[in-house]
């Protein structure tokens, strides 16, 4: 595995160590050697530079798909030591403007449109209201200048350089500081879990500009794998370009997972995808039946999960080697350096497999929010940073996540969790997705509602409360309500957005 203090010192290691081999190929049969990507990745620092006088220091936000071209821009930028600010796809004007607003950014680049959408036009309105903001509309090309303008890199690694954005609900987004330090740890523990080699190609399907993105670029440099880039996730065209670059490593998330699993089950004579060794996993909770139907009809190890959040990546991670049980019900364990533990909700220290908030300390963790005074909410009295999850750390140190803080649906006073309930009716053979979620209620301040996608006709709250009853869910917990949908609302990393739900059927 390559060491280097920062992104760049990274890049220029592996183009030497490694130059002819893939650091990415796309969905329109583009190849990007390490070698190419040093060398575009300095031309186009170079370009940045004279047309925009960006260099260390300089805040750039930047919004474009998950392309070859994001990935040079990104290595770009490090050649200057600028702070990178990547912005999701889905944001939108008020976002992106308190973001571009916050962060002080100097410059924007969006795509012209993507999608259906005009990012160009969005950009420039968003121009207008922030001093100094400048916007390079880029379809793919980028500026490109000599090289030997530059002056020699200085940075120590330590430096703030990434501002990466929690998405907001009913609040504006939260900017995480984080430094090539933090995302290169995240990356070395998630190789070291994962046993990544050269020979891997990993599926780098969903947007580039998340925290994950990021760190797959880096595991790719230090490893010296291949990323499979693709603009956007669509399976219709996302299986075929995994199947054509014979993907190892099939990630990310329930959502990929459950869509490798249809196209799978379409043609079960066939292997989707003949090389595939794991699953990764992450971003969003996973039923425990997930994993062993991965594992029983796409092959490979099965789902090998991770657990983090944009203020803490991949706190754990499992392994292709752990046994069946712990990859189906766990997240893994602790990665190398992280240190974790779980206060219950009145507040003390918990024990083996009692549940509670889990709180983090890690080499991965962000340096602090932008705006500090959100700092102090998110670091209890001992510097741990309070996740909002619930879960329990067993006996061996497998993390479980059984939920989020404010995703604990109460109902006469009694706790629910809502992932207690998603997991059994997972396994309902009329149920394809669901989302269990809290709506006020007169009588007993929340009710549990199921909100199903379909399978073979759905099934009646009857038969979901009669089914949870014989699996010995309590009767407390049995679902009061049900409805039927054609999709669940998602981010672009897979997580439901169950906010949208609880607005959509609250009233």
């Amino acid at each position: 595995m390559l060491e280097g203090r920062t992104l760049w010192e990274l890049v220029v290691a592996r183009a030497a160590e490694t130059p002819d081999a893939r650091a990415a190929v796309d969905e329109r049969g583009e190849v990007l050697t390490f070698a190419d990507l040093r060398t575009r990745a300095e031309r186009i620092a170079a370009g940045l530079a004279a047309s925009h006088g960006l260099g260390g220091g300089t805040v750039v936000s930047w919004q474009l798909p998950s392309w070859i071209e994001s990935m040079a821009l990104v290595c770009a930028l490090a050649r200057l030591e600028a702070v990178q600010n990547p912005i999701l796809p889905i944001y939108r004007e008020r976002e992106v403007g308190f973001i571009a607003r916050q962060a002080r950014s100097k410059l924007l680049i969006v795509p012209s449109t993507f999608r259906g959408f005009d990012y160009e036009a969005m950009a420039r309105g968003i121009a207008t209201d922030v001093d100094g903001l400048e916007v390079l509309v880029s379809d793919r090309a980028l500026p490109e200048g000599d090289p030997s303008s530059l002056p020699p890199p200085a940075g120590t690694g330590d430096e703030v350089r990434w501002l990466f954005y929690t998405s907001g609900t009913t609040a504006d987004p939260k900017g995480a500081q984080h430094t090539d330090q933090t995302i290169a740890a995240a990356a070395r523990g998630m190789n070291e879990r994962l046993g990544l080699t050269p020979d891997d190609r990993h599926s780098l399907v969903f947007p580039f500009t998340h925290i994950g993105g990021i760190i797959w670029l880096f595991s790719g440099l230090q490893i010296g794998l291949t990323n499979i880039v693709d603009e956007a996730f669509v399976p219709d065209t996302t299986i075929p370009l995994l199947q054509r670059e014979d993907v190892t490593l099939a990630g990310s998330g329930t959502y990929f997972h459950m869509a490798y699993l249809q196209a799978q089950r379409a043609n079960p004579s066939q292997k989707l995808f003949p090389h595939v060794r794991a699953c990764p996993g992450g971003g969003a909770p996973k039923p425990p039946q997930l994993h062993h139907d991965v594992k029983n009809e796409l092959g490979g190890a099965g789902v090998v999960s991770g657990y983090g959040l944009t203020e803490a990546p991949i706190l754990t991670m499992a392994s292709p080697n752990d046994p069946d049980d712990a990859l189906a019900n766990s997240e893994g364990s602790a990665m190398p350096g992280v240190d974790l533990k779980v206060v219950t909700l009145d507040g003390k220290v918990a024990g083996i497999d009692e549940e509670g908030e889990i709180r983090a300390k890690a080499p991965q963790l962000m340096k602090g929010y932008l705006d500090a005074a959100l700092d102090t909410d998110a670091f209890d009295e001992d510097g741990y940073f309070r996740t909002g999850d619930l879960g329990t750390i067993d006996a061996g140190g497998a993390v479980i996540i059984t939920g989020r803080v404010k995703d604990i649906i109460i109902r006469k006073g009694e706790n629910i969790s809502a992932k207690e309930v998603e997991d059994l009716l997972f396994t309902h053979p009329k149920v394809a997705e669901v989302a269990v979620i809290g709506l006020p209620d007169p009588a007993s301040g929340e009710r549990a509602c199921a909100v199903v996608v379909a399978a073979d006709g759905g099934p009646t709250l009857e038969e979901l409360k009669a089914f949870l009853s014989e699996k010995g869910l309590r009767t407390q917990a049995l679902p009061e309500q049900i409805e039927v949908v054609d999709a669940l609302p998602r981010n672009p990393a897979g997580k439901i957005l169950k906010q949208d739900l609880r607005a959509r059927f609250s009233s």
